[in-house]
């Protein structure tokens, strides 16, 4: 069995490995990405300071190295290949491609420069090569983040931190000195919804209260909940443990750290102001009615921030012949399987991770999720090699794409190039290289 895998990350190297840690069919699996490196939100999603969570690269590593796993890079698919060049190289295709756009709020200014998607800054701190040094000068002194998720208050603890509490990060260094150039002085933790409802975890919240460099605020009438009362009860125990983090941060006193961080819950934003850019941030009270749906209280504020950052969620894009469900923003497939509007099953077509169920879960997620999907394309393994005859190499079907082709040596060349500027630099046990060019000159070429 010849299998495609589209997308390195950890949906697609979780799907390599349970296609080589089964025995029911003799595989091959071809892993491709558009990037020369791999392990896609583990290396551009991951919070630089989230260093445990990053060390899963190394079980990753492990597939990737395995002698019926091909890591294929500098392929982009809808680009330099298309699904029936994929057809006439493989038995399967298991597209794992994520959900790589952000969710807009859809309120008056959202265009304005200095609103920004949390996307494009995560992408900028963690280096992508797609993002460019100039993108992010953080010339504002009071900024907000709209969003009650983990990928939230990862952006206000970048924002917080000092420029020498990230040097042993692997940060590229130019991000590096932007973020010591910070005019950053306050930031606004804007959530729709009440600490109960938030989903951001209690490690995530742990970590922002250790901040050395900020002050951390709260309304305290805003966490005022009866602890007997239906709200509490019903209430999951992760949000019972954020609520009672929240409450131990709004006794604290103030200290006069650099920075401060207000974090406020029951509030939305209605309008991002400016004329030529952001100068400022209307919001207003929420509030749950009778039915218990979100609406506005009607009370309205202005936040004077420069800058605005949303964080409210990712949604997967689609994909070049493969069936696509705008409303949610996934490719329709049961259990793994694509199928098309009437419900009819593409035949090779397999879906895992986020572009199969939604952003959601955590990174060991992808790991169940990618097995069920593997446990129904080796279900479908006869009718699958009847159907393909006469497969050519990929290389073949790559001839004339003009794409610049790279292999798991090369990513070990940029790897190796990446630990020796963190040694040049005195900077942890790597710094990434920033930009295509910078990869393509550690590979020479």
């Amino acid at each position: 069995m010849r299998v495609a895998v589209i997308g390195s990350g950890p949906a697609g190297i979780y799907t390599a490995d349970a296609l080589t840690r089964q025995s029911r069919e003799a595989v091959a699996v071809d892993i491709l990405d558009r990037l020369p490196t791999p392990y896609g939100l583990v290396r551009y999603g991951v919070a630089p300071d989230h260093l445990k969570i990053k060390s899963v690269a190394r079980t990753l590593r492990a597939v990737l190295e395995h002698p019926q796993v091909r890591f294929i890079g500098g392929v982009e698919y809808g680009r330099h290949v298309t699904r029936a060049d994929l057809a006439r190289s493989y038995h399967a295709i298991v597209y794992a491609t994520g959900a790589s756009v952000d969710r807009r709020m859809g309120i008056p200014g959202e265009d304005l420069p200095g609103s920004v998607a949390a996307t494009d800054f995560v992408n900028w701190y963690c280096g992508h090569p797609d993002t460019e040094v100039e993108r992010f000068l953080l010339d504002a002194e009071e900024v907000a983040v709209i969003g009650a998720g983990n990928v939230a208050v990862d952006v206000v603890r970048i924002l917080a931190k000092s420029a020498d509490e990230l040097r042993h990060t692997d940060i590229p260094q130019p991000v590096l000195d932007a973020l010591a150039a910070s005019k950053v002085r306050r930031i606004h933790l804007l959530a729709r919804r009440g600490p109960l409802q938030a989903k951001f975890t209690a490690p995530e919240l742990r970590d922002l209260g250790a901040l050395d460099n900020a002050d951390i605020t709260v309304r305290s009438e805003q966490l005022d909940i009866d602890p007997n009362g239906e709200e509490m009860l019903g209430a999951a125990r992760a949000a019972r443990t954020n609520l009672k983090i929240l409450q131990e941060w709004a006794e604290r006193t103030p200290e006069g750290r650099p920075r401060r961080i207000d974090l406020r819950f029951w509030v939305r934003p209605v309008a991002v102001t400016g004329e030529e850019r952001v100068t400022g941030l209307r919001v207003e009270e929420t509030e749950f009615d009778a039915e218990g749906r979100l609406t506005g209280a009607g009370n309205v504020d202005t936040l004077g921030v420069g800058m605005v950052f949303r964080s409210i969620g990712y949604v997967g894009v689609p994909l070049a012949g493969v069936p696509f469900d705008e409303a949610t923003r996934t490719v329709p497939n049961t259990e793994g399987r694509v199928h098309d509007s009437t419900g009819a099953v593409v035949p090779g077509d397999y879906v895992a991770g986020w572009i199969k169920r939604g952003a959601t879960g955590v990174i060991g997620t992808n790991k169940s999720d990618a097995a069920a999907t593997v446990r129904s394309l080796l279900d479908d393994a006869p009718q699958l090699r009847a159907a393909s005859s006469g497969l050519i190499p990929i290389e073949q079907a790559l001839e004339g794409s003009g794409a610049t082709v790279t292999d798991y040596g090369d990513w070990l060349t940029i790897d190796a190039a990446e630990a020796e500027r963190a040694a040049l630099l005195g900077r942890g046990e790597r710094v990434k290289l920033l930009g295509w060019e910078e990869f393509y000159g550690a590979l020479g070429r």
